[in-house]
């Protein structure tokens, strides 16, 4: 038997890392397995090569034993453990975990109680309400498979932006080791767009002309395109997308007597531009910024000579909405904030959780006052060049009201509203519970709008038009949450909010030193929205955003 190629270890492995979860084994092993296939699917360098020079452990979650697994994976294309496993579960099971909120275990009771063995018997089970009837099973299981198999469908091969983000690094890396003779090697694919999940991970390269392209990667794993100097502005662009952007610029160059390759912009067989700003120049637009590519109206917007300058990571001056120990963080108010200041922010505002959110360490009244004297103490430290700003994230309750009499709420700098339970109220009381907390005068900032957590639950149903439209009326900052799970509020929506007058902030929602840096990819989202930096709060130096916080407190006692 010949060989396997990455691709073809990586499927394995993945397929062994979901018998290994379906098997009750360590959920750990399994995420391992996991995250190597990922790996081995964004490689860039042939797998043989790796093996023959004993380099596999450099490649990213990949330690000795699962090296092992993947050379026996290679060489022989199955292993011992894996042909053991797949007597036990039928291979269409493995369908089955792609369901959000379907744990393995409930899996196997699927398969070995109601004889469900595909993604399809899945589906026709729980719409013929046979598993709510099945013992240990019920019918809350059933309302999440039939709310998540779309999620399973459309997430299917996807990855988290900031996960394709390490793997396309890391081929980057490996491609320009490999491959010194390639210049230019760039980042294309749905990851250049900022999309939130990456379906393909692409990269172009500047080769040398006498380098012939390889042939073209498979659709699944790494696509690697190699260009002459003349015309990889637009081989970038083509494998930039989106595909609905680039046949808009097909049109338009077809207007002016000219047509758009791959290749280039040609006027007869005349290469006009073949660099991106060139090709955008010759057809009368400016620099269309990757993030906005996507057939959304913006080669009109480009027209009008109307296209926002988008907000950048350097724009931002403070990080709000964060967590520390006194609540389910990790570190203790001085530790996030001293992180903050020497990621050269000028504020840092905590905003741990509020009383009714136990299963988080909500504070007290009491626990609040103590970590106001300790903001004190810190600021007096710190000096004019950074603060900590006092805030909470304060529970949305079920009738809309916010987690906290007036009395306390109005002792913070700022207060971050957010739902964290009672999900499944109808659109039309989810919406009223979130059109109270907004009429709220204590409310600074909406966070993370309609709860969704990507690829593993959809958001809670509301009326988000409605909702920003009373964010814009109550002066109500809409938050852009940063973590990668979440990047929540949509970036399709932000162009409404801006439309409607709205605020926002882009928050990193952070419980840990590392997440801080989350902020980029709230960046990222708002710049797919189209957001400039003038309507990001935290884009505000900290004169400015003190000032605007005592401003709506002003407003705040003079309503009172």
């Amino acid at each position: 038997m010949p060989s396997l190629d990455a691709r073809g270890v990586a499927s394995l492995l993945r397929e062994y890392a979901q018998r290994t979860a379906l098997r009750g084994g360590n959920p750990y092993r399994a995420k391992a397995y996991s995250r190597a296939a990922d790996s081995l699917a964004a490689l860039a360098v042939p797998l043989d090569v790796l093996i023959a020079e004993d380099r596999l452990t450099e490649i990213p979650g990949v330690g000795d034993a699962i090296a092992d697994i993947i050379t026996k994976l290679h060489k022989t294309g199955s292993h011992p453990s894996l042909e053991k496993l797949r007597k036990e579960i039928p291979e269409g099971v493995l369908e089955m975990l792609a369901v959000p909120g379907l744990r393995p275990e409930k899996a196997l009771r699927l398969y070995k109680d109601l004889g469900i063995a595909s993604l399809a018997e899945l589906e026709a089970a729980a719409k013929d309400d046979r598993i709510k009837k099945a013992k240990g099973l019920g019918a809350a299981l059933q309302t999440k498979i039939l709310q998540n198999l779309a999620i399973a469908k459309s997430g299917k091969g996807r990855l988290h932006l900031h996960r394709a983000a390490a793997l396309l690094a890391h081929a980057q890396d490996s491609i320009r080791k490999a491959r010194p003779e390639l210049k230019r090697v760039t980042i294309a694919g749905d990851f250049r767009r900022g999309c939130e999940l990456v379906g393909d991970l692409a990269i172009v390269a500047e080769a040398p002309e006498a380098v012939k392209a390889p042939n073209p990667s498979p659709a699944d794993g790494l696509q690697i395109r190699l260009s002459d100097r003349k015309h990889f502005g637009a081989t970038l662009l083509f494998a930039t997308g989106s595909a609905a952007h680039i046949e808009q610029l097909q049109a338009l160059a077809a207007e002016k007597g000219m047509r758009l390759n791959a290749d280039g912009l040609h006027k007869g067989r005349a290469l006009v531009a073949g660099e991106e700003a060139e090709i955008y120049r010759a057809l009368s637009l400016p620099f269309i910024d990757p993030e906005l590519r996507e057939g959304r109206g913006e080669i009109e917007l480009a027209l009008k000579g109307k296209l926002p300058k988008l907000v950048t990571d350097q724009d931002l001056r403070g990080i709000l909405h964060c967590h520390t120990d006194a609540s389910d963080g990790t570190e203790t108010l001085e530790t996030m904030a001293k992180a903050t200041r020497q990621r050269g922010f000028e504020y840092f505002g905590v905003a741990d959780h509020s009383k009714s959110a136990y299963y988080a360490g909500g504070l007290s009244v009491e626990e609040i006052a103590q970590q106001y004297r300790e903001a004190d103490r810190l600021n007096k430290r710190f000096g004019k060049d950074f603060r900590i700003l006092k805030g909470i994230e304060s529970d949305i309750l079920a009738d809309g009201s916010l987690d906290y009499d007036d009395e306390v709420l109005e002792r913070f700098d700022f207060v971050v509203a957010s739902i964290h339970g009672r999900f499944k109220l109808d659109r039309k009381a989810q919406t009223q519970r979130l059109l109270r907390a907004i009429s709220d005068p204590h409310t600074t900032i909406i966070g993370h709008m309609t709860g969704r957590q990507l690829q593993r639950r959809p958001g809670y149903e509301i009326d988000v038009e409605r909702v920003l439209r009373a964010c814009a009326k109550h002066d109500v900052v809409v938050e852009i949450n940063a973590h990668p799970w979440r990047l929540d509020l949509d970036w399709r929506w932000h162009r409404a909010a801006l439309e409607f007058g709205c605020m926002l902030s882009i928050n990193p929602d952070a419980h840990s030193i590392p997440e801080l840096d989350h902020m980029h990819w709230g960046v990222e989202m708002a710049r797919k929205g189209g957001v400039p930096a003038d309507r990001v709060l935290n884009a505000m130096k900290l004169p400015e955003i003190t000032r605007y916080l005592r401003q709506k407190r002003r407003s705040l006692a003079r309503a009172a």
